[in-house]
């Protein structure tokens, strides 16, 4: 049964995320923490970060290591799958019909209408890891000013290193988690 419920969770995860991984994690919060509490918030935010660190598809990586999670390697087989096998049925419907009618209004007017939900869904999962990195928890707290002082300066830090210098985003990555291996000891979260 629990094979069918990860089949399922990451047939729809891999069928709705259109736009690729960030645009995956809303659905994927949704999924493994809210509908399924296979995670904890917080485990969640751990299996984004590793996702995104690991090579390949964060959707596939998150898949992966869910199905680990949830159901040994079987159950990674089977998540990962889930989620792999809607966009191959996909991505080869979309090309025969893109070939066949890409000069049409029509296609070029559905493709246009996609871009600004793709980016509101990136955003959303954006803004929900800020939340939870600032605040220690899912959503806003009623004291705004109860943040972690530390998370917001490795923030704007990366953010400042990222948009000044245009430094490859690993290298801001592992800035980041050398800077928090060495203030979190020493000033606290």
């Amino acid at each position: 049964m629990i094979y069918l419920e990860l089949l399922w969770s990451f047939v729809q995860i891999g069928l709705f995320s259109i736009g690729g991984g960030y645009a995956a994690m809303p659905l994927i919060q949704h999924q493994v923490v809210d509908a399924h509490p296979w995670l904890t918030m917080s485990q969640f935010a751990d299996v984004m970060a590793i996702a995104e660190m690991t090579p390949g598809p964060i959707a596939i990586n998150a898949a992966t290591f869910v199905g680990i999670q949830v159901a040994g390697i079987p159950g990674a087989i089977v998540a990962t799958l889930g989620c792999v096998l809607p966009s191959c049925v996909i991505v080869m419907a979309l090309a025969y019909v893109y070939y066949k009618y890409r000069g049409l209004k029509l296609v070029q007017g559905v493709l246009g209408g996609l871009r600004p939900a793709v980016v509101a869904l990136i955003a959303s999962a954006g803004l929900s890891l800020i939340v939870l990195s600032f605040y220690g928890q899912r959503t806003l707290p009623e004291d705004l000013g109860g943040f972690s002082w530390i998370s917001v300066i490795i923030f704007a830090a990366g953010l400042f290193v990222l948009r000044k210098w245009r430094v490859n985003p690993i290298h801001v990555m592992a800035g980041a988690g050398a800077l928090g291996v060495l203030l979190y000891p020493v000033l606290g979260g």
